[in-house]
């Protein structure tokens, strides 16, 4: 089962390409970070972005290079059950630790649409531990709990959940017990672990894994807002560019490229970057 803090990565990319040769190196990065594992392919990791082909091979990169010292959660969410379906099925066979899936996003869907998504999602990767990624700003709505409910009777194999949903008390309510909870957002890392929650899955753990682990270590309020204060800094840029720059300042071969429609930064914005890491 997953545990502690995991690194909500980016996927290295040289101009509209996987950059291969860049994924054993960040995940070296990642593991000297202290951090206990990484989710490939989610909101940091431009997921949705990518081809189905292109996260399966991402996947395998990132399994690869991690080898036994890191565990690796795959994010399979995607517009269509098909392509979920195909996805949770690969990272099976590919050696992923667990698969997390969001809610397909654009198309409000209703609890029975919800619902027959996940149990097929959780029964394609079976008996790998299977999550629910609630992240209801990135999707468009909420899971209901009552979804949950039903899907753990449905599917053995759902452990738990990562929340990203803010502030705590729209997280709060997926604290459901017998079910594992990651948090997303960081300034929650010591309510939510207070609460119950198990670990972090943390987007500003792909950039500053060290900070990141040593709070989910050892929880507590000021630290907590200390990450909430660093990833606004972050993202008065464009986060997925910025967190590639950042990585790639801290001597980890990283580009700053994304996959549009995300944009790089400015001359403006890497100037102002390049100031505050000095500075910080």
């Amino acid at each position: 089962m997953l545990r502690g803090a995991l690194a909500a990565a980016v996927t290295p990319l040289d101009g509209d390409r996987l950059d291969e040769a860049a994924f054993g190196p960040y995940v070296d990065f990642l593991r000297d970070g202290g951090v206990d594992g990484l989710l490939a392919l989610g909101t940091t990791g431009e997921g949705l972005l990518f081809a189905v082909a292109e996260r399966k091979r991402a996947l395998e990169l990132f399994v690869a290079a991690a080898g036994d010292g890191l565990q690796v959660a795959a994010h399979c969410g995607a517009q269509t059950t098909a392509d979920t379906l195909e996805l949770a099925t690969h990272a099976a066979e590919a050696g992923a630790a667990a698969v997390a899936v969001i809610g397909p996003p654009y198309f409000q869907l209703d609890e029975r649409s919800l619902l027959d998504h996940f149990t097929a999602a959780a029964a394609a990767c079976a008996p790998l531990p299977f999550y629910v990624y609630e992240f209801e700003r990135a999707s468009g709505y909420a899971v209901p709990i009552p979804v949950l409910l039903e899907l753990r009777e449905r599917a053995e194999n759902l452990v738990g959940l990562k929340v990203s949903d803010a502030p705590f008390d729209r997280f709060a309510p997926y604290l459901v017990e017998g079910l594992d909870v990651f948090v997303g957002p960081e300034a929650l890392i010591h309510d939510g672990i207070s609460a119950g929650a198990i670990g972090a899955v943390s987007g500003l753990a792909a950039a500053f894994p060290d900070k990141v682990a040593a709070v989910v270590k050892e929880p507590t309020e000021s630290g907590a807002i200390e990450l909430g204060e660093l990833r606004a800094a972050v993202e008065r840029n464009p986060r997925h560019a910025a967190l590639k720059y950042i990585l790639g300042r801290r001597g980890v071969p990283v580009r700053e490229d994304v996959r549009r429609p995300l944009r790089q930064l400015s001359d403006g914005e890497r100037e102002e970057l390049r100031g505050w890491l000095a500075s910080s």
